[in-house]
């Protein structure tokens, strides 16, 4: 069964959220402490981030600088695997462009595959730190589409290089990105739902959207959506505001738009537990609106928010 069809058979707002693979070396513990406290809330399914290898800078002993590729965040399939296996939940985990070559990608498919996972999250990524813009790794794809193409070919029994696979497997369903305040790079709202409409008519089966604060910029990115011609599930991303420094972090990083009404009551606050209780009220409000319109899911990311996610979704669930 896939997200599309979990989220049918769903009586009511579906549940689901967004964790990130642990740093290397730092152990499973705190992940899977994220997946038991939030199980009482029935999640439809859990998405599994991944980083791309960065760039680091090192003096050797001979006082040269040299320069070394790390990944700081291995595991996105060990991490869906071992969730599935241990919690019976349906795992989803996110394989992007960025850092990945097409027989990077390829071999990401094979093990998924291998595993039984078949639900994926395809987005094009971020950019690498010491780059200006996106550039992609190798022969890899540039765009969320182009990696879409390479997994339909997959799912048709091709490689990468044009051989035929010998026993397909089952073929991958995936969901893909949207922005109800306009991906940063693209030159307007126009281009932007272009792109959404073209992963749909690929095989897109939903679509997940950058978190926001404001509803009403949500609904009017749906009415638009619709407007279209794009017809699958949007399903709002949120993440409860937990400390006074993301009035500014928060915008900053994920080019998203604080209503004035939240800023003003952060902005009174005195410590950040007084900002994360604001933050809460406000989740739980915004929540409860979105769920009289009628979404099909929210779906949490937790980064730095678990504990208000789970007082959230008491009050809601």
């Amino acid at each position: 069964m896939n997200v599309t069809q979990l989220l049918q058979q769903k009586n009511g707002t579906a549940f689901s959220y967004e964790v990130l693979p642990p740093l290397k070396g730092t152990g499973t513990a705190s992940l899977f402490e994220t997946v038991e406290r939030l199980a009482e809330f029935q999640p439809s399914y859990v998405n599994i981030t991944t980083h791309r290898s960065e760039y680091v800078y090192r003096e050797r002993p001979d006082g040269l600088v040299e320069r070394l590729r790390i990944r700081r965040r291995p595991g996105t399939i060990a991490i869906a695997a071992a969730i599935q296996q241990r919690y019976g939940i349906h795992v989803v985990p996110h394989v992007v462009c960025s850092g990945n070559d097409r027989e990077s990608i390829e071999y990401m498919l094979l093990d998924l595959q291998f595993l039984g996972v078949s639900d994926l999250l395809v987005l094009r990524g971020d950019k690498a730190r010491e780059e200006a813009s996106f550039h992609p790794t190798g022969d890899g794809p540039r765009f969320a589409t182009e990696l879409i193409e390479q997994i339909n070919a997959f799912n048709s029994g091709r490689f990468a290089d044009g051989s035929k696979i010998e026993v397909p497997g089952e073929p991958f369903r995936f969901g893909v990105a949207c922005y109800p305040e306009k991906h940063e790079e693209a030159p307007n709202m126009e281009s932007d739902m272009a792109v959404l409409r073209k992963k749909q008519d690929m095989g897109a089966g939903y679509a997940v959207t950058q978190l926001f604060y404001d509803n009403q910029k949500f609904f009017r990115f749906v009415e638009r959506a619709r407007a279209a011609g794009i017809t699958i599930p949007i399903i709002p991303g949120i993440k409860p505001l937990s400390k006074k420094s993301q009035l500014t972090t928060l915008p900053r990083t994920f080019r998203c738009d604080l209503p004035e009404a939240l800023r003003a009551e952060v902005a009174r606050c005195t410590s950040d537990e007084e900002a994360k209780q604001v933050g809460i009220e406000w989740c739980i409000a915004q929540c409860r609106e979105l769920m009289q319109y009628g979404v099909p899911s929210l779906h949490f990311y937790t980064v730095s928010a678990v504990d208000s996610i789970c007082r959230i979704a008491k009050q809601i669930y």
